[in-house]
């Protein structure tokens, strides 16, 4: 048997724990797989303690990440700290430099700094691979890089963050308000204390950038998408969608058009036949559509230990069959230049709820700002809440409460829908802020 295949773990957080404990489980597997022995020879953590469990026996413990990485004594450096700089980003940088192979399930260093770690890996002739960076178990990153090489990909979207997709299905199954399914999502653990990265959009933009490069050969460009979270998503919404067909999803989507790639992420509305529709709870999925292969989508369990732990060591196997490659396949010399596309092009169905003054004329006025702006209504659905007087009070006519108005529009740009709804919005004939969800069409 060859000499064994050497790692050196850098965080035993929930993923470096995860994998330590698929390792000492599955190693006899993965050493079978591979002809030579697995074995962990030195880990990196916060605090010693943390290393000591089951599997950890015969690792030398390094206090800094970095001496880890540079350490002869090992063949890959599996880097599971988080963070899209600091001791993250320096360790893997030394580990590059002393030519180690890297595996990391960094999102936020990759989306951040992955061009210039791609060409580092590159110059010194090691791999950085980073399978569990994207929907934890789902394997989106060798399908792109490898199985869909030969394709030119149209467009890659999906649901990649199971917080957003678990509060969006509680409040959909459960009829709750988003406040109340987000304080459920943070005592099950699903969302932290400050849940902004998650419900705001921002996780799902770090791994939709990753996704971009990998199926455009763009350069990686975080700031190049366009954000929306699911906090302004209401019961309304939910309940008024639902009637319609549709179930509300946050999206993370990239295409390539005439003027560059539109990448965003949003709550959007798929219809309920729709596959995607039908995923629920934490579950994430990632669809991708290629001239060739057609229409590709793939589901599974997103975070966590275990899975995203089996994403990791995925990459830890490729790596001791000595399989290397770009690791945003086209060389990163090669890499284009994200060229983003005019949000305002856009071009396709809205959803929109207004909440409008019980006021003469507030229809007429919402019908001319939308006929401006040449947008045709598919269906205008209008709910009058009416209050009735309380018992035993004096009879009156009854009081009429603000009025919600549903439209769902045919094909337009979304510069004539924003335009319209600022149009309405100025009038002064609504309560509160328009919503307006974009339709995606799967």
């Amino acid at each position: 048997m060859s000499e064994p295949l050497t790692l050196g773990i850098a965080g035993l957080g929930t993923v470096g724990g995860g994998l330590v404990d698929l390792i000492h489980q599955n190693g006899k597997h993965i050493s079978s797989i591979l002809g030579r022995e697995i074995r962990i020879a030195g880990v990196s953590a916060k605090a010693k303690s943390e290393a000591q469990r089951e599997g950890l026996a015969n690792a030398v413990f390094f206090s800094d990440a970095v001496a880890l990485a540079k350490d002869p004594s090992i063949a890959i450096f599996v880097e599971l700290i988080g963070g899209e700089g600091g001791i993250a980003k320096a360790s893997v940088e030394a580990a590059l430099n002393a030519k180690k192979h890297v595996v990391t399930a960094n999102k936020a260093l990759l989306a951040t700094h992955g061009v210039e770690l791609a060409q580092l890996a590159e110059k010194n002739g090691v791999a950085l691979y980073f399978e569990a960076a994207v929907a934890g178990a789902i394997p989106v990153i060798k399908t792109l890089r490898e199985a869909l090489s030969a394709n030119k990909i149209k467009r890659v979207y999906g649901i990649l963050n199971g917080t957003c997709n678990f509060i969006l299905t509680q409040m959909q199954n459960e009829k709750r308000p988003f406040a109340d399914v987000l304080k459920e999502a943070q005592a099950l653990g699903y969302a932290e204390a400050d849940p902004t990265f998650d419900i705001g959009g921002f996780d799902t933009a770090h791994k939709l950038a990753i996704l971009t490069s990998l199926a455009f050969g763009t350069k990686v460009a975080l700031d190049q998408i366009h954000i929306e979270g699911i906090q302004s998503i209401t019961q309304a919404d939910i309940e008024a969608t639902d009637s319609l067909g549709y179930r509300i999803k946050l999206l993370g989507v990239a295409r390539e058009t005439e003027s560059g790639i539109e990448a965003r992420v949003s709550p959007a509305l798929v219809y309920k036949d729709s596959a995607i529709a039908e995923v629920s709870g934490v579950t994430n999925a990632v669809a991708i559509d290629a001239d060739f292969a057609g229409n590709i989508l793939l589901v599974g369990a997103g975070a966590g230990a275990k899975p995203t732990a089996s994403a990791v060591a995925s990459d830890i196997i490729d790596i001791g069959f000595g399989f290397i490659m770009p690791p945003f396949v086209t060389p990163s010399a090669n890499l284009k230049a994200h060229k983003r596309a005019k949000l305002d092009e856009h071009y396709g169905s809205y959803y929109v709820r207004l909440t409008l003054h019980d006021k003469p004329g507030a229809m007429a006025s919402i019908a001319k700002a939308m006929g401006d702006r040449e947008i045709s209504l598919e269906s205008i659905v209008q709910h009058r809440h009416v209050t009735p007087p309380a018992p035993g009070a004096a009879a009156h006519p009854a009081q009429h409460s603000p009025a919600t108005v549903i439209i769902i529009t045919h094909e337009t740009t979304e510069e004539s829908m924003r335009k319209a709804l600022e149009t309405i919005e100025k009038d002064g004939k609504v309560t509160e802020r328009p919503q307006m969800i974009r339709i995606e069409e799967l």
